[in-house]
């Protein structure tokens, strides 16, 4: 008995010590453009924004060196949430979809993205979102 009970506890250390994994989502970019296809945040027409999740807490923004914006930490969720871009251009809603990941790691994925309310124009390009505002 004692040989088991010890053997399911060298088992049990040996399969819940492995290696922790986490796969965080991909991030979500959006350029904002003009009509001619001018970066808004380039030529000083977009001058703040900012988001908030539909229980109404801000989310973070990062502006980068080429004027694209990175929606920090959204996605890490099961489900679909809703949020609000605030700024002193347009204001417009997008909701994001996400599941758990499926792999050999803990984590989720944004299996969807989708822009509501307004008519604005949204270009999926390679790795960030076209957003014409103007």
């Amino acid at each position: 008995m004692k040989k088991i009970f010890l053997f399911f506890i060298i088992t049990f250390l040996f399969t819940s010590c492995g290696e922790d994994c986490y796969n965080a989502p991909f991030p979500i970019i959006f350029e904002f453009v003009n009509a001619n296809d001018e970066n808004l945040i380039t030529n000083g027409t977009l001058t703040t924004f900012s988001a908030i999740e539909e229980n109404q807490s801000g989310i973070q923004l990062t502006k980068t060196s080429d004027d694209k914006v990175v929606l920090e930490n959204v996605g890490a969720y099961n489900g679909t949430k809703n949020y609000t871009f605030h700024s002193n251009v347009k204001n417009f809603n997008f909701s994001i979809q996400s599941s758990e990941f499926k792999g050999g790691c803990d984590g989720y994925q944004i299996n969807k993205l989708t822009f509501t309310g307004v008519g604005i124009d949204v270009t999926d390009e390679k790795g960030y979102y076209k957003i014409v505002l103007e």
